[in-house]
């Protein structure tokens, strides 16, 4: 069967000179964004291939979901047999779910109260997945809008659907630099259980040990094999710390990436529950072990080529990849609060040797920078943690990188002093990360105004919260300390 066209390629064109903010400001103002993808979902291609693929599955429910700004899912059940009646009218959700229904400390909900709007979502129905472990189930990505009876505002894209905000972002960077995006995540994460006791001496380390991975053989096996079910192309995996596997998928667009990252954090979950285990992506666990971090793996292609390599045995980076990476290094300090994403993560930098750089610095392959050419035409980021929302992380670093490439900024020689963001330095606490972030005109002004005041209104919340809790480590040093 011809394949369909994706919601994401029915757009209007933007004027070649207009700038990523004023791209993206423009989309927001799409009254008529509704109205096309419901127009698209409604034609007989669409929903006879949609129909193909619940009979062929067995799917009795759908799971219509979206991602939240934290990166969490939220979704709706509904019997497969509805399935034209919701590529037609879509969900519809209260709109402070896409903040996790998140109430700050003095009791308001972030996004609106009880008298907040609900927004409509519609399917993307080439994204239908059934679910491996239970395939009478399945899964559909929708895009969030606002109602059409929203007067100025009905039927464009709902500016908190982080997704959304992603591939529109990418969308309007390819056409303003004929660049495409393309990533690999590395997302390592802890896992409790007896499948997850290990034996080391002191001083050595686990890692890499194949008796370590065959404890977790059951673990493995089960991820793996639930993702390659759901369309991952898995290539690699290792032990790392105690507890700690990291599993790799190839490296695709971007958005798709995405895509799997939040979906192998459900599949994690799953497998999980089956073995009775815990399993988590909280970024630092534990004190002297590694944390659990999520290195972006980034290529910029124009068509089938690589611009961050040319043809150069020796390791090296393009003009345009030092440029691409300027941008992101000059902005890793006001995009730190989405790539380090909780007060945990900050605890990543502090703990010494633990492979955690806080040098605004890239190199070639050795792990203490920020940015490193790991291979001709790959340029590894190492900020990201294990819970990074990976649309909010891919978005924030195509802003960064056509900063760079726009402005021509200059990155330096490897592990060199930079001109282009000297006196920078990396937020290393959630407090110092909120302010980097405000700081940042560049990205505050590109990123919808309506993203950052909520993302900031969780994370203020979040903060606040922490610096009003009481520890066992203050009781231990203070209740007895005096006299």
């Amino acid at each position: 069967m011809t394949a369909l066209p994706t919601v994401s390629a029915i757009k209007t064109a933007a004027p070649k000179d207009l700038s990523l903010a004023e791209r993206l400001e423009k989309r927001y103002a799409d009254k008529d964004a509704f109205a096309r993808h419901r127009e698209h979902n409604m034609s007989k291609e669409v929903i006879a291939e949609l129909s193909e693929k619940i009979k062929a599955a067995g799917t009795e429910y759908i799971y219509y979901q979206i991602p939240t700004m934290q990166g969490r899912v939220v979704a709706k059940v509904v019997p497969a047999q509805h399935f034209e009646r919701f590529l037609r009218k879509g969900i519809a959700m209260h709109r402070p779910a896409m903040a996790d229904l998140q109430t700050t400390r003095e009791g308001e909900m972030v996004h609106g109260g009880v008298e907040a709007k609900e927004f409509w979502a519609l399917p993307e129905a080439e994204t239908f997945t059934s679910i491996p472990w239970d395939t009478t189930v399945a899964t559909i990505w929708c895009r969030a809008y606002e109602p059409l009876h929203f007067g100025d505002i009905g039927g464009s894209v709902l500016p908190t659907d982080v997704r959304s905000l992603f591939k529109i972002t990418h969308e309007e960077f390819t056409d303003r630099t004929g660049l495409e995006l393309r990533s690999g995540l590395e997302p390592e994460m802890t896992w409790v259980g007896s499948m997850a006791d290990v034996i080391v001496k002191d001083g050595a380390s686990p890692a890499y040990l194949v008796e370590n991975l065959e404890r977790m053989r059951p673990v493995y096996k089960k991820i793996i094999s639930y993702a390659q079910a759901m369309g991952f192309n898995m290539i690699q995996g290792d032990y790392e710390d105690d507890g700690q596997i990291e599993l790799n998928w190839d490296f695709d667009q971007a958005n798709l990436t995405a895509d799997r990252m939040t979906t192998y954090r459900q599949i994690c979950r799953q497998v999980a529950r089956e073995l009775d285990m815990q399993a988590s992506f909280m970024p630092k666990p534990y004190n002297g072990k590694m944390g659990n971090g999520c290195h972006h793996n980034l290529s910029l292609w124009r068509g089938n080529e690589n611009v961050v390599e040319d043809g150069r045995v020796e390791l090296h980076a393009t003009d345009i990849a030092k440029n691409a990476i300027a941008g992101v290094l000059k902005h890793t300090p006001g995009a730190a609060l989405v790539m380090n994403s909780t007060v945990n993560s900050y605890k990543r930098f502090w703990d010494v040797g633990q492979y955690v750089t806080m040098d605004l610095s890239w190199g070639l392959d050795g792990r203490d920078a920020t940015m490193r050419i790991s291979a001709n035409g790959r340029m590894e980021y190492r900020q990201p943690d294990a819970s990074v929302n990976p649309y909010l992380s891919h978005t924030y670093l195509l802003a960064a990188m056509d900063d760079g490439i726009t402005n021509n900024l200059d990155a330096g020689e490897p592990m060199g002093s930079v001109s282009d963001f000297a006196g920078l330095t990396v937020p290393r606490t959630m407090g110092e990360s909120i302010d980097a972030f405000e700081s940042d005109k560049y990205l505050m002004n590109t990123i919808p105004r309506e993203v950052t005041e909520v993302y900031l209104d969780i994370k203020k919340d979040e903060w606040a919260r922490y610096c009003s809790t009481l520890t066992e480590w203050e009781f231990t040093q203070y209740w007895a300390s005096i006299p």
